[in-house]
């Protein structure tokens, strides 16, 4: 495998500088262009003890400055650092900075990358090998803490957000595929093909082993990545295939995942790619393909999240189940998913491949009259008939008992098998038992969305 270095380059366009002892022409500034106050500053001379506006420990104005007695203002010292290649040393990411990642950045086997609070972070655009994206590899750890005041935001470079901003004024929820995405991947249990126990994630090529998952650890912890908002990605990497906004494979349920934000990502949203991490409060708006999407025994619980379809967008949710013997059950509770009537595709959601779990508390409401809820082939079918897969308390507005829909399976000509399983009763009649039709606002199951109230999309008025 070719080996990158990690590159840190400041552009010297900018220039970083505190303002003190304004207006005193005798008693200089401080130079502070490294960003740290470590005694080499410059004409302090401001009568015995000027201390500079700010420490620069944080490079941020927040309350912490001390001897502004100099009658000048503090502004806080910025750059721009682009990053590459393999990450081979603890690392911090301040928000002071804007951080480009130029290529693939890998979070390696034993590092920890720690991400300050409203840090902004920027995908280069290029696809395939190109394409920009954030890796951590299993026994990397990712320590990304965001706070609702000040998220962290992963976006494109074309995207004019600036340090200290929310968001920027010049992409919108229909850009996307203008970078990569954020790839995490650890050391629990997967259901693979052949029953093997590791796997490469899709969209990195096989040379590259950082780009493994798959273990036996189910309490693996890649970290914490909470208040986290995912922007306009979703590159190109090959025929038919994008990288989803934050992808999950393996990830052990030490790992924390909550309060994360994807939007107008090309391809998925969320992907759960076998693992049994536990994530809370996720929120997907406008993808070009599925909201949340399960695969490969997922044994995981997905709690209280948000998808709202964009005019692009095919399901809400896609589920499917083990590729191996294994047998890992998803959970997905208290989720409100939101259509778009006007979208060629626009489902509910498809559940396929021996899908097994249990959606439960499910608000839907906003899609066309053609949407439905699938059971894609027949081991999913045979799966419900077992009480594998299971649903319950699922309201929706605009129901009338006819949005389930059983697809048999077919051969390559497109007739049915002769070993399909005709499911009795209906299944649209067994559907009826955990679902009804209720009017907006009435609801009684469904996300509570004001947890959301600091995402992009609330701000853009998704929801």
């Amino acid at each position: 495998m070719k080996k990158f270095v990690l590159s840190i380059l400041i552009l010297t366009s900018l220039t970083f500088s505190f303002t003190s002892c304004e207006d005193e022409t005798n008693r200089g500034g401080v130079s502070c262009f490294n960003g740290i106050l470590d005694g080499d500053e410059t004409g302090v001379d401001c009568g015995g003890s000027c201390v500079p506006c700010a420490t620069c420990d944080d490079g941020i104005k927040n309350g912490d400055e001390t001897g502004i007695d100099c009658g000048g203002s503090c502004e806080p010292c910025t750059g721009v650092i682009t990053i590459s290649g393999e990450i081979l040393a603890d690392a911090t990411w301040t928000a002071n900075n804007v951080y480009v990642l130029a290529g693939k950045v890998v979070v390696e086997d034993g590092i920890t990358l720690t991400i300050e609070p409203g840090t902004i972070v920027k995908g280069q655009k290029g696809t395939g090998s190109l394409a920009s994206a954030l890796i951590v590899a299993r026994g990397g750890k990712i320590m990304a803490e965001g706070t609702s005041e000040r998220p962290i935001i992963f976006t494109s470079i074309d995207d004019n957000i600036e340090v200290g901003q929310q968001a920027g004024t010049n992409l919108n929820e229909s850009n996307n595929g203008l970078w990569g995405g954020v790839l995490i991947l650890g050391y629990a249990k997967g259901s693979f093909k052949g029953d093997v126990t590791e796997v490469q994630i899709e969209g990195i090529p096989a040379g590259d082993t950082f780009g493994l998952y798959g273990g036996d650890d189910d309490d693996d912890n890649s970290g914490v990545f909470k208040y986290v908002s995912i922007r306009h990605g979703g590159a190109l990497i090959g025929e038919g295939n994008e990288i989803n906004g934050l992808t999950l494979g393996a990830v052990g349920r030490g790992t924390v995942i909550d309060q994360v934000e994807v939007v107008a990502n090309f391809d998925d949203g969320v992907e759960f790619f076998g693992g049994t991490v536990n994530a809370s409060n996720l929120l997907v708006w406008a993808q070009g393909d599925d909201g949340l999407d399960i695969d490969q025994g997922y044994a995981g619980t997905i709690e209280n999240s948000l998808v709202i379809l964009g005019e692009t967008s095919d399901h809400a949710f896609e589920v499917d189940g083990p590729e191996g013997a294994y047998e890992g059950l998803f959970t997905i509770n208290n989720t409100t998913i939101i259509g778009d009537a006007a979208t060629p595709g626009g489902e509910y959601a498809d559940y396929r491949s021996r899908a097994m779990g249990a959606t439960n508390n499910i608000y839907a409401y906003g899609f066309k009259e053609s949407s439905d809820v699938e059971l894609d082939n027949n081991g999913v079918s045979q799966n419900f008939l077992d009480g594998k897969l299971t649903f319950s308390g699922w309201e929706i507005v605009g129901y009338d008992n006819s949005i389930f829909q059983e697809k048999v399976a077919k051969d390559a000509d497109g007739n049915e098998t002769e070993n399909k399983i005709i499911l009795s009763p209906d299944f649209t009649e067994r559907a009826a038992a955990w679902t009804k039709e209720v009017t907006a606002g009435s609801q009684t199951v469904g996300a509570d969305v004001s947890v959301f109230n600091w995402t992009y999309a609330k701000a853009k008025g998704a929801f």
